[in-house]
């Protein structure tokens, strides 16, 4: 172990144990000015330990959670230290109490809205654009004719379009599979396009030299090359298809979904729930990025982002 990591590794454990200690003062009753005194060195401390860990190899992969659960500190200790009202902003430890003591209606949404809506419009919609893209590229007066619809289609407020899918598919999952399919189809197909145009005359005048077919150029050469902006697609709709079918779930759905949820507990004032639901909306949108973006380092190690510096 180097000396540098060593002392990294110290510096955590002093900014661990004083968390420890800033939790137990500030649920132990009222803090006074010594208190917040506390938080700027422990604040101090995280950004110094945080940086010397992100310098090493070792430790870098960790950061991003260390850093999460800083905030995450940081958040219970000013609504705890302040008393801020629950139904402003709940501390974190009372979310991740709703959340154990709600775990069957959470995944009752969770199905309901992520597996129903979301994975199905998200396939839809990325496989459509996907598809749409290579016969723009094989025919290409399509581009004249389909991409300024494409636009208008992403153009269209999501508010508006939602009910609408709901008078048409019903109140169940269809309706927001289809709001999904909706959102993620232009994204799709922009990028599926900007990534085919990305290999140079060079290429496929060497390509075509080798009396390689159109599919067999497509497949071999661009394909390979667009991964890195279909991938980009990929991600981006993976938070958008979340999004929309939540919006979707407020104009119409089953007693259950995750949008529903967030609706109907804030007229409740339930804000405990709500933020519960929120994070586990979020834990799903990212798990589902970083998966992608795993999924995307294994196909295109090759990329020049992922060079490792020498």
């Amino acid at each position: 172990m180097s000396r540098q990591l060593a002392t990294s590794l110290g510096l955590a454990a002093l900014l661990l144990l004083g968390c420890w200690w800033a939790l137990r003062l500030v649920h132990g009753g009222p803090v006074g000015p010594g208190f917040w005194l506390l938080v700027l060195v422990l604040v101090a401390v995280a950004w110094l330990a945080l940086d010397r860990l992100s310098a090493e190899p070792v430790t870098a992969r960790i950061v991003p959670v260390l850093f999460g659960a800083w905030l995450l500190f940081l958040w219970e200790v000013v609504v705890a230290g302040f008393d801020v009202p629950r139904v402003l902003l709940p501390a974190p430890s009372a979310i991740g109490r709703t959340i154990a003591n709600s775990l069957g209606l959470l995944r009752a949404d969770f199905v309901q809205t992520f597996v129903r809506a979301v994975v199905p419009g998200w396939v839809m919609g990325c496989g459509a654009g996907f598809v749409v893209a290579l016969l723009i590229d094989r025919s290409p007066f399509l581009q004249r004719g389909l991409l300024p619809i494409g636009n208008l289609v992403s153009a269209l407020p999501i508010i508006g379009v939602a009910p609408i899918m709901v008078m048409w598919f019903g109140f169940d999952w269809q309706s927001k599979a289809a709001v999904v399919v909706i959102m993620t189809f232009f994204p799709m197909l922009v990028n599926t396009i900007a990534g085919l145009a990305q290999t140079s005359a060079i290429e496929r005048d060497l390509m075509h030299s080798y009396a390689a077919s159109y599919w067999q150029t497509l497949l071999a050469l661009r394909l390979p090359a667009a991964m890195p902006f279909i991938f980009n697609a990929l991600k981006i709709n993976a938070t958008l298809a979340l999004i929309g079918a939540l919006v979707a779930e407020f104009f119409g759905t089953p007693i259950v979904g995750m949008g529903f949820r967030i609706s109907t507990e804030v007229g409740r004032m339930n804000l405990d729930l709500v933020w519960a639901t929120i994070a586990v909306a979020a834990l799903a949108g990212s798990l589902s990025y970083g998966l992608l973006a795993l999924i995307e380092r294994m196909v295109t190690f090759w990329h020049p982002s992922y060079r490792r510096r020498r």
